[in-house]
């Protein structure tokens, strides 16, 4: 747990200091919203993301090097420069924004943990991971239901609004249709009153 608390003290520490410019977030339109819980219409966007055994806390820590090492120029961005003769191929390191939030799901051989990529890349204009354990994947547009809540990183608070939000969805027109998401956005010393924490569950209409 000291280990986890520490990646996102790195983290948080990062996202300050690019407080002068906006951290990207992952862009959605609101459809429905009753209290903390809205509907929202998320647009297409790519993360770079990596698996990890163990347990839910601890995932966020394990996987947070390799994402980080990635974002910060552990990657090969290859360049075809055509000239005369001959055609030449450059590799260079690329560092890339970060944005936010932390997005973190349970997946049949552990935990899927992931950055989402500037809006302004696309798969063919993403630099390749040097680490073959971080992998990048378009997300397509979906429909999300969404619970906000503030708090400390546990479990406990995790469990307690993803039923929250599950039950919501019991009584409402929409059906689950993946499994949960956990998101966070700040750092780990932001006071846990002002921290602003998410479940995402993919939906549609039932």
């Amino acid at each position: 747990m000291k280990k986890y608390w520490c990646a996102f003290f790195i983290f948080g520490t990062l996202l300050l200091s690019q407080h002068a410019m906006a951290i990207e977030e992952a862009k959605y339109s609101v459809l429905l919203g009753e209290s903390d819980i809205e509907v929202r219409q998320y647009d297409s966007h790519i993360v770079a993301e990596t698996i990890i055994q163990g347990e839910l806390e601890d995932a966020g820590n394990a996987a947070f090097r390799p994402l980080f090492d990635y974002i910060s120029g552990d990657n090969i961005s290859q360049t075809d420069i055509s000239m005369t003769a001959p055609v030449s191929q450059q590799a260079a390191n690329q560092e890339i924004a970060m944005t936010a939030p932390v997005a973190q799901q349970q997946v049949d051989s552990g935990w899927a943990v992931s950055f989402m990529m500037p809006a302004s890349y696309t798969l063919d204009t993403l630099p390749t991971p040097n680490n073959p354990k971080v992998k990048l994947r378009q997300i397509p547009s979906q429909l999300i239901a969404a619970i906000r809540y503030s708090g400390f990183w546990s479990e406990s608070n995790y469990v307690k609004h993803k039923k929250e939000l599950e039950n919501w969805l019991k009584q409402s027109d929409y059906q689950s249709s993946g499994k949960a998401i956990w998101a966070r956005y700040n750092a780990p010393f932001t006071p846990w009153f002002l921290r602003r924490n998410e479940v995402l569950i993919p939906i549609n209409k039932k």
